[in-house]
C-alpha cells in the first residue's frame, strides 16, 4: 500500500545535491597534478553522489521525496539535469514502464544478452541526442572558466563511471537470468553497508519492487 511520503525526504535529497555539488566545485576548482594520488580515491566518491543524485529523482519518480507533489518533481528534475542533462518526464514514464513490464520486451531496461549488450541498450532506451547536445554545450562553456582536465576526471568520468554502478547494481545483477518471482528480481544477501555502498541500497531490488514507495534510505528496513 502507497502511505505518504514524510517531508524528511526533502532533507535527505538536498543533502545528496549539496554534498555532490560541494564536491564537484572543489575538484573542479584544484590545482590538480597527476602526481596527486590522493585526489584519486575522490573521483570515486564523485561517482558514488552522482549514483545519489540518479536515487534522488528516482525517490521523486515513486513520490516518495515530498508529499507536496510540485517540491517532489521539482527535486526529481532538477537531480536528473544536474546528473548529466537529464529530462525528469522521459525517465519517469520508461521508470514506471519497467515496473508494470518487468522482464518483458516492453520494459526497457531489460535485454536479454550479456552484460555489454545490455548496457549500451539500456543507454540507448535513456540517453537522447538534445540530452548530449546539452551536455557537449555546458561542457565547452565550463571550459572557458574551468581546467579541461578537470572537467573530464571531475565533472564527466564519475558520471559515466556511476553509469556502470546503477545499471551493474541496480539493474544487471537484480534483473538478469530467470527468477520464481513475480518481480523477476534476485536481491542482495542481508549487508546494509555493502548495499549502500554499492547502489544507495538498490541491490534489494525484489524488496524495492515489492515496495517501490519506500525511499532509498529506508530501503533497509524492508529487508
Amino acid at each position: 500500500m502507497k502511505t505518504a511520503p514524510s517531508n524528511f525526504g526533502i532533507v535527505i535529497a538536498l543533502a545528496v545535491i549539496s554534498c555532490w555539488l560541494a564536491l564537484l566545485f572543489f575538484l573542479l576548482k584544484l590545482n590538480f597534478q597527476w602526481n596527486n594520488y590522493w585526489v584519486y580515491p575522490l573521483i570515486f566518491l564523485q561517482m558514488h553522489l552522482y549514483t545519489g543524485l540518479f536515487i534522488t529523482a528516482h525517490d521523486a519518480m515513486h513520490g516518495t521525496i515530498s508529499s507536496n507533489k510540485f517540491v517532489n518533481n521539482a527535486i526529481g528534475y532538477i537531480s536528473v539535469f544536474l546528473y548529466a542533462g537529464f529530462f525528469y518526464n522521459r525517465l519517469y514514464r520508461k521508470h514506471h514502464q519497467h515496473h508494470q513490464h518487468v522482464h518483458t520486451g516492453e520494459d526497457p531496461d531489460y535485454a536479454p544478452h550479456g552484460f555489454w549488450r545490455w548496457y549500451f541498450s539500456f543507454m540507448l532506451n535513456y540517453v537522447s541526442i538534445i540530452q548530449l547536445l546539452i551536455m557537449a554545450i555546458a561542457f565547452n562553456v565550463l571550459k572557458i572558466w574551468i581546467d579541461e582536465t578537470n572537467l573530464l576526471l571531475f565533472w564527466v568520468l564519475p558520471s559515466l563511471l556511476s553509469t556502470f554502478q546503477l545499471f551493474y547494481f541496480g539493474t544487471y545483477v537484480p534483473h538478469k537470468g530467470e527468477h520464481d518471482n513475480v518481480h523477476h528480481s534476485s536481491t542482495l544477501p542481508k549487508n546494509h553497508f555493502l548495499a549502500f555502498i554499492t547502489c544507495y541500497f538498490f541491490g534489494y531490488h525484489f524488496e524495492h519492487h515489492e515496495k517501490p514507495y519506500t525511499p532509498w534510505w529506508q530501503l533497509y528496513k524492508t529487508k
